[in-house]
């Protein structure tokens, strides 16, 4: 029996980096999976791919959390193959690399549109169907970015404050339905986001790191398992970093 045995997972941007791990992971542990995808059709097949190979189900659908409508058919659909959704995990997110005295007001829109207005589309309709399961997990992918003073964008580093936030309010309201709400701070990661960062702060990550390396999406996933698992019964309300021992 897997942590999340017969347990139903939508994951936002599953197609690559931490999102397809995740989706790997969480059906290695028993789960049935469906994830949104904005781009590459070639990328969220390989996704699907690997869930199947653990003989799990896998929904995929190429929609962007910026779309409200389409997000809310999107979780009409897994609802009506799924039965329900047990596992809500908000990794989604973009980046672009801006200094804020030169950015465009366009850029500032996009991040925030994806990052938060794309938070707020996902989540809605799945934690009012999870108000009616009285169960229900949500995990949000953050960033140390929204916590300490780095070399990040500013749009960024603000949406992943606000994800912060986001997670500890909403576990308030939460907990009186059985939902935990918590969220994983990441810190650099090897993936295509993590690249967008200077290089000169990620060398001196590395050296400062107490694991001395950048993280392995797949060691996020393996603590979003758990968070999402019946074996976290008390946990919620809570940003849990994950950066390697990183000094910032």
């Amino acid at each position: 029996m897997g942590l999340l045995e017969g347990k139903k997972a939508l994951i936002t941007g599953g197609s690559r980096g931490i999102g397809r791990a995740i989706c790997e992971v969480f059906a290695r542990e028993g789960a049935d999976i469906a994830f949104n995808f904005s781009a590459s059709k070639d990328e969220a097949a390989r996704t699907v791919d690997q869930v199947i190979s653990y003989g799990r189900r896998a929904l995929s659908y190429m929609v962007s959390v910026v779309d409200r409508i389409g997000v809310k058919e999107m979780v009409r659909q897994i609802i009506s193959e799924f039965g329900r959704i047990d596992i809500l995990v908000n990794n989604a997110a973009i980046n672009r690399a801006d200094n804020f005295g030169t950015m465009s007001d366009r850029a500032w829109d996009t991040v925030i549109d994806t990052n938060i207005n794309g938070l707020f589309n996902i989540t809605k309709p799945v934690f009012r169907q999870m108000v009616r399961q009285r169960a229900g997990r949500i995990i949000n992918i953050s960033s140390i970015g929204g916590m300490r003073a780095l070399p990040t964008s500013v749009h960024y580093a603000t949406t992943k404050a606000a994800i912060n936030g986001f997670t500890k309010c909403l576990s308030r309201e939460a907990g009186a339905f059985g939902i935990t709400v918590n969220a994983i701070a990441a810190g650099i990661f090897d993936t295509d986001l993590g690249n967008t960062l200077p290089e000169k702060f990620r060398e001196l990550y590395q050296f400062w790191c107490s694991a001395g390396r950048f993280g392995r999406p797949q060691e996020l996933a393996e603590l979003a398992a758990f968070l999402a698992s019946d074996r976290n019964s008390y946990m919620t309300g809570e940003v849990i970093i994950l950066d390697g021992g990183a000094i910032t």
